[in-house]
Parts: C-alpha cells; sequence; structure tokens
C-alpha cells in the first residue's frame, strides 16, 4: 500500500483505490466516469443513479468524495467534525455530504457506513 511519510496513511492513489473497492463491493454497482471524475452509480441501465462521486478536481486542494445522506446527516457529521466532512458544492443543498479523504487518520469503517447507506438511498 502507498503510505504517507510519517503518518501510515494511505496517499491519495491509495486512497482512491481503496473507496472504489468499496463502492464496488456493492451489488449492482458501475464506474463511469461523471464530469472528469470517477463516479460510481448504482442500478442498471437508465434506472442508475450516482451514489458516490469522487470529487479530485473542484478548484480546491482536497481530495474527497460526495455522496447522498439521510435527513439530517450532512448537518450532524460537519457539525461533529467540520475538518474531515462538509458540503459539497452543487448537491450540498440536496443533502449530500462531502467527505475528506485526505485527513488522518481516514476513518473507514466510518466511510464504508457511508456509502452502503448512500448507495441504499439511491435504491441501489
Amino acid at each position: 500500500m502507498d503510505t504517507g511519510p510519517a503518518t501510515g496513511e494511505a496517499t491519495g492513489e491509495a486512497a482512491v483505490e481503496r473507496l472504489r473497492a468499496v463502492s464496488l463491493a456493492l451489488p449492482a454497482v458501475a464506474e463511469r466516469v461523471s464530469h472528469g471524475e470517477p463516479t460510481w452509480f448504482a442500478g442498471a441501465g437508465r434506472r442508475a443513479r450516482v451514489f458516490v462521486m469522487l470529487a479530485d478536481h473542484h478548484h480546491d486542494d482536497r481530495l474527497a468524495f460526495w455522496c447522498p445522506a439521510a435527513a439530517g446527516a450532512q448537518e450532524f457529521l460537519i457539525a461533529e467534525d467540520p475538518a474531515r466532512f462538509f458540503r459539497p458544492p452543487y448537491v450540498g443543498h440536496r443533502g449530500w455530504v462531502g467527505v475528506r479523504l485526505d485527513v488522518a487518520p481516514v476513518d473507514w469503517p466510518r466511510i464504508e457506513d457511508l456509502v452502503a447507506d448512500a448507495h441504499a438511498l439511491v435504491g441501489g
């Protein structure tokens, strides 16, 4: 695994690969590039819906992903840990949450839960 120099945390490429593995482990998931980023869709054909979108090139310096969250979860997560969670542009007003992958230590069990919840929310 590619790790950072002092923290032992996964670097950007390793974090993206782990997010990919977490997302693709769920049923009926496909990965496609959307808006220039790896994006994971739940469902098939025209009914497929985005449930995770990598956010690495959105005019800031953070490596993160965006996903839909249950009502009230966005506000709770941001209040709990504003260094790790944020309201993403474009979709934040619909309750999506941004999750940083570049803030050590990365809480992979929590990320796995958020991704699974997002998958369930879109009907995966």
